[in-house]
């Protein structure tokens, strides 16, 4: 598994080379911790910052800009939900996943400006690299 799987692992590729970046915001440390691993692993995002409650998240995607934020469906504060309805409202071009360690509550992901959802034990470099292809700024631009 050589070519393949390094074409497989980038997810800028052919996007000017410039990495996607990628704001984690989660209560747990310990996730955060898992987060960091796997966009370190995944070939084509960048980390820029981390934020431990909606509220932090919200002040950091101000100031960091980011491309994709990875957030937490549950938290103390206003929680990943309105943090996200809030995010998308302030910067409609930003690409929030929401994760949780529950089943999804589709309506509620939906209404809220999240493009996918999914289970925390699942988030993978693979999931990851098709939410950005799918529905990243060369994609949304494009439609």
């Amino acid at each position: 598994m050589s070519g393949p799987d390094q074409e497989d692992r980038a997810v800028g590729a052919g996007e000017e080379d410039a990495p996607v970046t990628v704001l984690v915001v989660d209560d747990q440390e310990s996730f955060r911790t898992v987060v960091r691993e796997v966009v370190a692993a995944t070939d084509g995002l960048i980390l820029v910052g981390e934020a431990a409650s909606g509220e932090d998240g919200l002040a950091a995607a101000e100031e960091l800009l980011p491309q994709l934020v990875i957030m937490d469906k549950r938290m103390p504060g206003i929680g990943g939900i309105e943090a996200c309805r809030l995010m998308v409202e302030r910067r409609p071009d930003v690409v929030v996943v929401l994760v949780s360690v529950e089943e999804p509550n589709i309506p509620a992901l939906t209404s809220c400006g999240a493009v996918a959802f999914v289970q925390k034990q699942e988030l993978t470099r693979r999931f990851l690299r098709e939410v950005w292809r799918a529905h990243g700024s060369p994609a949304r631009d494009a439609g």
